[in-house]
């Protein structure tokens, strides 16, 4: 079984240090401050509550680090991962479970020699507690690297443990499919400070089908034709199917939180330059994100 560090002890890096521990694996997780060696970790679900024990080490004491999981927020991925790089083994696998495209890049530039790989999931979970966490909803699991057709020999244990998860080389078509629907609901969310529902209904509905058809324009431009092509149906499902929820985007406003808008919207909008095309609605909300912590 693979040993796994994990940077990030919020709702996801909970729920995968959970299954990856249920199922065998040997996990750390690397906190800010760690002041007891082990850790539990507690998963409330639909079939009742079940707690796991984690070793608990700061980045300075993480030790040898052959498979690293990071599921911060995207602004904190680079700062992370620097933290724990004199740790890292030399191609030291690399999995970035996070909101937003363009890290990955990022980092392949500043450590060229680690191996790196992408993922996204549509699990739902949320803090209640520090290490505490509701599984609300069960999804699936994608990761790949772009272009590699095969998975890394890690990737069969950490598909037994993490339920419903696949394998996937045209990584990027599946994480820009994630980033066009998160520029639909997030930052509208966010700035009208609304739960995901209330997108579906009077002039934000109409916000929704503007922000889709310029959404689609660039996912046109891009190559991401599939996406562009079924990018209102998909966000008015994904609206529909978590009406009640407020967004992370949301989440983090109502905290005074930074937000990921710059990896999200402002990914798309780096891509919708390199084409020339305006995108002026999603400039917009960009730019109201933006304020909402100013």
């Amino acid at each position: 079984m693979s040993r796994w560090h994990v940077l990030g002890a919020g709702a996801m890096g909970c729920l995968f240090a959970h299954a990856l521990t249920r199922a065998g694996s040997e996990v750390t997780l690397v906190r800010k401050h760690a002041p007891r060696a082990r850790a539990t970790v507690t998963v409330e679900g639909a079939d009742g509550t079940e707690s796991v024990t984690c070793a608990t080490v700061t980045a300075k004491s993480c030790g040898s680090v052959a498979h690293l999981l990071v599921t911060t927020k995207a602004y904190d991925v680079a700062n992370a991962v620097a933290s724990v790089a004199d740790h890292l083994q030399g191609n030291a696998s690399v999995l970035l479970m996070i909101n937003g495209m363009g890290l990955a890049e990022a980092l392949a530039r500043s450590y060229p020699a680690l191996d790196i790989y992408c993922g996204t999931t549509t699990e739902g979970a949320y803090r209640k507690g520090d290490l505490h966490i509701r599984h609300a909803g069960r999804g699936s699991t994608t990761v790949g690297q772009e272009g590699r057709p095969e998975p890394p020999a890690w990737f069969g244990d950490f598909a037994g443990a993490v339920e419903a998860c696949h394998w996937e080389p045209d990584i990027d078509s599946a994480l820009w499919h994630k980033l066009a629907v998160n520029c639909v609901i997030n930052p509208l969310t966010a700035v009208h400070r609304c739960r995901n529902g209330a997108l579906a209904e009077g002039e934000l509905r109409e916000q929704v089908t503007q922000l889709c058809r310029e959404v689609a324009q660039v996912s046109y431009a891009a190559g991401y034709t599939r996406t562009a092509q079924n990018i209102e149906a998909d966000a008015l499902r994904v609206i529909a199917a978590t009406a009640a929820n407020r967004s992370s985007m949301l989440q983090d406003a109502l905290a005074g939180r930074p937000t990921e808008i710059d990896f999200i919207t402002g990914h798309l909008l780096e891509r919708a330059g390199e084409h020339g095309i305006a995108a002026p609605l999603n400039n917009a909300l960009l730019r109201e994100v933006r304020r909402l912590r100013t």
